[in-house]
């Protein structure tokens, strides 16, 4: 799915009006239906609705909303900002002019100033005051008034986006001067400040109303930004041929664990096991042997010549993909050894967790990464090899800049997992659950994306298909295994199972 800027949006809006002969009024309409038929779902007619709407088109909705739900037997108090008695908006008038046909409406009409209600956490909040058309931060008695429907305990609708907050970028805003919403009904797409976690608590859950915005235009907007789906990772991953072998489907070669930490190798290699390598091939110190062969006796070993760490990363057999960090360590013969690989391979690699520690402790050493190579970094990592980052969004816009820079990709990990390519394009990831926030997830990760470079994806592919069918393994290893109870050996043990899921 195309995520489009507020302004890419717009001119949706107006191709819309245009190819279909109908006017602005009509699609208010069919967003008032969308959040209308929402609240119906959720809350009952006795429920004690307040419902807030600023001088502008999402005021218009706001009012098309009330008239639905008083309609619907709903008694709602009705607020509509109008300073000066002129502020209104052409369409926000003939919404009024709409909701004032009915009888017995509660409308109160704010020129100047006026009380307004008290809110308790009995109250379900309709927030149609300001929607992407804000150019500043909300300041003055719309900060107030946001700050108090936020702090009331009400449930809160906001349509289209909670006032005060931009739909793009959001450096600007201050979280507590903006409605913190329950729900947010987002018209037609979902806007980019829905997936940066800064955002999380202003947006609560967030849902789409379809008002039929003109195909065409929606296809032939170009974008930067992407919400992957199960259709875009299908029509991706190759269906196996009937008379096909192991080495179709190349060999990973997985550089990964260290005295005390063999279980990130372990789950690596189970990960890259079920998500399709022909071979998997399990680099480590001479003390894993007896762990990786007793746990994933399907993977080759190849040991190191020290008995504890890896010193030695040089790869003695072919392969067709490396995967390289989790559970290796930061000590000294470990990073010569990922120094001296990072220099010598030229190919596209993965690069997780001490891998990139390491990185981030050797200066330059990230000059040398080979261009296509897969970073996949929590925040943390990515603020100790990028420097610290204030907000979720600084850190995507960094991850922006620092994949062209070096022209890899960024798999930067978090609840819409983001994978950054070097032209600019960000993928936002659909699947998973925070069931998933268990130790050695990543290293899973880190086996199914090695797998997939390993069987011949291309690394755009690998990565943003790998990471939708890593969180969609989570979703299904936490059916059965619950939120709490979930391991990581889980998700590796499901990959096959979402990969299916996917194909079918």
């Amino acid at each position: 799915m195309k995520i489009f800027t507020t302004e890419n949006i717009r001119n949706i809006d107006r191709v819309t009006i245009e190819e279909e002969g109908i006017s602005s009024m009509e699609l208010i309409h069919r967003v008032a239906e969308g959040v209308a038929g929402e609240i119906m779902s959720r809350w009952s007619p006795n429920t004690p609705t307040v419902i807030f709407a600023g001088s502008g088109n999402n005021g218009a909705d706001a009012l098309i909303v009330a008239k639905l739900l008083i309609e619907a037997g709903f008694r709602p108090l009705i607020l509509l900002f109008n300073f000066n008695g002129n502020s209104l908006s052409r369409d926000c008038r003939a919404a009024r002019r709409e909701l004032l046909d009915l009888p017995e409406v509660n409308l109160v009409e704010i020129i100047d100033r006026a009380e307004l209600p008290v809110l308790t956490p009995r109250h379900l909040v309709v927030d149609g005051l300001f929607g992407t058309g804000l150019r500043d931060p909300l300041e003055g008695g719309f900060m107030m008034l946001a700050r108090n429907i936020s702090e009331s305990g009400a449930d809160v609708v906001s349509i289209d986006v909670p006032s005060g907050m931009f739909g793009d970028w959001n450096a600007r805003i201050i979280g507590r001067n903006v409605v913190h919403a329950t729900l947010t009904m987002a018209v037609q797409f979902p806007r980019l400040a829905f997936f940066l976690s800064d955002n999380a608590d202003l947006v609560g859950e967030w849902k789409l109303i379809d008002i039929g915005l003109s195909r065409r235009a929606t296809e032939e907007t170009p974008t930067k930004y992407y919400l992957v789906e199960r259709e875009d990772v299908k029509a991706v991953l190759h269906p196996r041929a009937p008379f096909s072998s192991k080495a179709d489907y190349g060999h990973a070669l997985l550089i990964a664990g260290c005295y005390g930490m063999m279980g990130a190798a372990v789950m690596a290699a189970k990960g890259a096991i079920r998500s399709g390598a022909g071979k998997v091939s399990v680099h480590s110190p001479r003390c894993g042997f007896p762990i990786i062969q007793g746990q994933v006796p399907e993977a080759l070993f190849s040991p190191d010549p020290n008995e504890i760490v890896i010193s030695d990363m040089t790869p003695r057999f072919g392969w067709t993909a490396i995967g390289v960090g989790p559970g290796i360590g930061v000590n000294d013969a470990t990073r010569g050894a990922l120094e001296t690989l990072i220099k010598t391979i030229k190919r596209p690699m993965v690069l997780d967790a001490d891998a990139l520690n390491i990185i981030a402790r050797t200066p330059g050493l990230m000059d040398h990464v080979a261009p296509g190579s897969i970073l996949t970094p929590h925040a943390g990592e990515f603020d100790r090899l990028f420097g610290t980052q204030t907000s979720a969004e600084a850190r995507l816009l960094k991850a922006l800049e620092v994949a062209h820079t070096y022209r890899v990709i960024i798999v930067l990990k978090g609840h819409y997992t983001a994978t950054v390519r070097p032209d600019g394009k960000v993928f936002f990831n659909s699947t998973g659950t925070p069931a998933m926030a268990t130790g050695g997830s990543g290293d899973v990760l880190t086996g199914i994306i090695t797998s997939l470079l390993a069987q011949g994806y291309k690394p755009e592919a690998a990565s943003v298909a790998g990471v939708y069918i890593h969180g969609l393994a989570g979703e299904i290893a936490a059916e059965t295994e619950g939120e709490y109870g979930l391991s990581a050996l889980d998700i590796a043990a499901a990959t096959g199972k979402a990969i299916r899921s996917i194909m079918k």
